[in-house]
């Protein structure tokens, strides 16, 4: 049987790099002060949608994003690791969602692509950590969810089987289609870059992206439809406004803090027994431990 297969993926600031100017006074992320990567877990997920596509010839796996133009840039890459196109969400109208706004967002542009058997995105993204998204938006759909994936087993007869990884072990449960699974990243980590993928698609844009580019790339543009990423605005699903963005956000940053190490707060230990013992009696004294 043949799968219609849907990504939600995610532009993340990388965390690793976190600064004085990460967050603004409002509360929300700086994105425009750390760098951007694709969500590590969204990756583990669209794994999983592309072993699907191997095993049931004639499926198809598209991403869909939301956010500002460069998180294009995410449906780009996966496409160069095997998927078949995508849609990003944009405006400044989903600007400041939180999980609740976002879910919504996604919901209204899930029911646009239609049926859908298999909607599969990552267990939560590194700039939240809530793993609120994905349930949201299976509750918004009315459709079931498994979460906590680690490996998709089966889909055969309308019906799929995955194995599930908790805290205390392993299960394996079955659901009906369609389905929304979550993926862990313990599952299997995603394929690299097709070469002639990576060739074939270096050139796909939105239709920002185009303007941007200017007429000579209009031009190859037009003539080679396989580079189209498909970029929806507000006009383009059907929403109800008071539900997007931060009209439609009820979670609320209260304070921020940001914590920075300096050298200072930082000390060099040689490796032998009595540099060990010293600094334990240390952070048993000053209560760090103990």
């Amino acid at each position: 049987m043949s799968l219609k297969i849907v990504v939600l993926a995610k532009q993340v600031p990388d965390t690793r790099n976190v600064g004085k100017d990460a967050m603004k006074a409002d509360g929300t992320v700086n994105r425009a002060a750390l760098p951007a990567i694709y969500n590590p877990e969204d990756l583990n997920a669209l794994e999983q949608a592309l072993r699907l596509k191997e095993i049931h010839p004639g499926s198809t796996v598209h991403v869909l994003t939301m956010g500002p133009s460069r998180a294009a840039e995410v449906i780009r890459e996966s496409m160069f690791r095997g998927a078949d196109g995508g849609y990003l969400l944009s405006g400044r109208e989903f600007a400041g969602s939180d999980t609740l706004a976002t879910s919504y967002a996604l919901s209204c542009a899930l029911r646009k692509l239609g049926k859908i058997d298999v909607i599969i995105c990552g267990r939560q993204a590194i700039d939240g950590d809530t793993a609120q998204v994905g349930p949201q938006v299976a509750e918004k759909l009315g459709i079931p969810q498994i979460t906590y994936a680690e490996e998709i087993l089966a889909v055969e007869n309308d019906t799929i089987t995955v194995k599930r990884r908790l805290e205390r072990g392993v299960e394996v449960v079955k659901g009906r289609l369609p389905m929304l699974v979550t993926v862990n990243g313990s599952a299997a980590a995603c394929r690299p870059r097709h070469a002639k993928l990576t060739l074939k698609y270096k050139l796909a844009k939105t239709q920002s992206e185009v303007q941007e580019a200017g007429n000579d790339y209009t031009e190859v543009f037009n003539n080679r439809p396989y580079l189209k990423i498909d970029e929806w605005s507000v006009n383009d699903i059907e929403h109800d406004p008071k539900w997007l963005g931060m009209s439609g956000s009820p979670t609320k940053v209260k304070q921020i803090e940001n914590v920075v190490f300096t050298a200072k707060e930082s000390k060099r230990l040689e490796p032998t027994d009595a540099e060990i013992d010293g600094l334990m009696k240390e952070l048993i004294a000053n209560h760090t431990i103990g």
